[in-house]
């Protein structure tokens, strides 16, 4: 079909032939382009057909229509193909994360939820704390290479997560070169040595890490309050124990001190739960039983204690413990900031939580205000 033969209309897309056939007449064709295509078609005749200009308009309008609904079911059909393609992707990927949870999991169904939840937190949290854990290695490298000696304290009331805490901080370090120590009641004989000296024992040699799970510090704190030292056995160890670490630092000592602080109501919920759990029961002792009996005293014991045993050289770092592993966390970053070791890795977060660690101003200020800690 030559468009050469046609003539346009006033109508845009309406065409007349030229020429006039002697049986049929003129032709009318419609031709119009939509969505990048062009469409002709043939209308009819004006003596065949008895075709007028105005009905020719009008199926050349149907025939637009037509083509413009089939263009729109055809778009909705292929948007209906995506979403339904996206879907069946979507199920898949879904299915095969059920089938992979599955595997990993087992019979989760027959766990509590609670149990459940808090056993994966912790994997999560223990995977958070290995890259800590690494530069814990490094930092024991340096003090073997330079040899180094550090002591690690770690004091706080019942409960407040300091076991937890030292085995995270040693789980993957060189158990020759660092000791846990832990000491119990003093036996006669020590009992009339000088106090510092069954402490002194264990202190570390050179290349050496010595943790103490509590220590010398029993004197600022459990022992007047339980009667097991005198006011004045307690007032010389408070004037004392400065000096006395001041000089371990002179003499290249390097003393980390952390105090682990939980509330209340946090340290009676730990209480309950080892009461409550097989597992635990062991940890609770006829000392615990007093704990909350005796909290003001032991924070008026804390205040004191925090507030004259602090030094430049020796600083007390608080570490708020009410969430365990957030509390283990800020521990491995102070340690870790303590010395300025090889190989350190910089791409590592070693900037202090300051909701968790707390300055011993802060945590004064705060016991002024509220003994809940």
């Amino acid at each position: 079909m030559n468009l050469s033969d046609f003539e346009k209309t006033n109508y845009s897309g309406l065409y007349v032939s030229k020429a006039i056939h002697p049986e049929y007449g003129r032709k009318y064709i419609a031709r119009f382009q939509f969505d990048k295509k062009r469409y002709v078609k043939v209308l009819g005749y004006t003596k065949k057909d008895n075709l007028t200009k105005r009905k020719a308009l009008d199926l050349m309008n149907v025939f637009k229509d037509s083509i413009v609904l089939k263009s729109e079911e055809k778009s909705e059909k292929v948007v209906e193909n995506k979403v339904l393609k996206k879907d069946n992707e979507k199920i898949n990927q879904l299915t095969q994360e059920n089938e992979m949870l599955r595997e990993i999991l087992g019979n989760f169904e027959e766990l509590n939820q609670d149990v459940l939840k808090d056993g994966i937190q912790k994997i999560y949290d223990l995977e958070e704390l290995k890259p800590y854990q690494i530069e814990l290695i490094k930092l024991q490298n340096w003090l073997e290479k330079e040899n180094k000696r550090m002591i690690i304290l770690f004091e706080g009331r019942d409960a407040s997560g300091k076991g937890g805490a030292i085995r995270r901080i040693t789980r993957y370090m060189n158990n020759k070169h660092y000791r846990v120590v832990a000491l119990g009641k003093p036996t006669e004989t020590q009992k009339n040595q000088w106090f510092l000296q069954r402490y002194i024992t264990h202190f570390p040699t050179g290349g050496e890490i010595v943790l103490f799970d509590r220590s010398w510090y029993n004197r600022a704190m459990v022992e007047p309050i339980f009667g097991f030292c005198t006011k004045e056995e307690h007032e010389i160890f408070m004037e004392d124990i400065v000096n006395f670490e001041q000089d371990l630092v002179r003499q290249g000592m390097v003393l980390i001190k952390l105090y682990f602080s939980v509330s209340k109501e946090e340290q009676k919920r730990r209480f309950d739960r080892r009461i409550e759990d097989p597992l635990r029961q062991w940890k609770f002792s006829e000392v615990d039983m007093q704990a909350q009996d005796l909290w003001d005293e032991f924070s008026e014991k804390k205040y004191e204690m925090l507030r004259r045993t602090t030094s430049r050289s020796a600083p007390w770092h608080i570490v708020r413990s009410d969430d365990k592993h957030k509390a283990r966390l800020e521990a491995m970053k102070i340690i870790l900031n303590s010395v300025d070791y090889d190989g350190r890795n910089y791409s590592l977060n070693f900037e202090a939580n300051e909701n968790i660690n707390i300055s011993v101003q802060k945590e004064l200020l705060q016991m002024r205000k509220s003994k809940n800690y």
